[in-house]
């Protein structure tokens, strides 16, 4: 296929709320995926690499990373509080304003935490329990995936 074709299906597709398309033909494939959660620009590969072509184990810093622990202090009853949703953590409502929660405060159930924004929508992250914030863990406007750590509390 050429750019003139790929230009095309590009234009064709964008102008409908497809978000995945797929196209086989004997010598090429061609796979684009709009509105993913890193609103990155959509994927063209050819060919597509096999799964069982990656390594058994993950990357040694990605292993010593799992390998440490999340909890600060081990002596307390801390848990963590796990994002929801894949997108950026917001600790203000806006920058330069001061953030929802910081370290040592107790806060209510139900009282806002954090904000964590995926796909233009402001979801809200509230205290499921009545808790003390121990740590925050991301940092303004950093993103985070699914169950990630965004807090270590202690439940009050």
């Amino acid at each position: 296929m050429d750019v003139k074709d790929l230009k095309k299906l590009f234009d064709m597709i964008t102008g409908t709320d497809i978000t995945e398309f797929e196209m086989k033909t004997s010598d090429e494939e061609i796979i684009i995926r709009r509105g993913s959660v890193y609103n990155q620009p959509p994927v063209i590969s050819a060919p597509v690499a096999r799964v069982d072509a990656l390594p058994a184990s993950p990357p040694e810093i990605l292993r010593e990373e799992a390998d440490t622990p999340v909890v600060a202090n081990t002596d307390t009853d801390a848990v963590p509080i796990k994002s929801p949703i894949v997108g950026t953590f917001y600790s203000a409502a806006e920058p330069g304003a001061n953030p929802y929660v910081e370290v040592g405060q107790v806060v209510e159930k139900g009282q806002m935490l954090c904000i964590i924004e995926a796909m233009k929508l402001m979801n809200e992250i509230e205290a499921e329990f009545r808790c003390r914030i121990v740590k925050v863990c991301k940092e303004n406007a950093q993103a985070v995936g699914f169950g990630d750590p965004l807090f270590i509390v202690e439940a009050m």
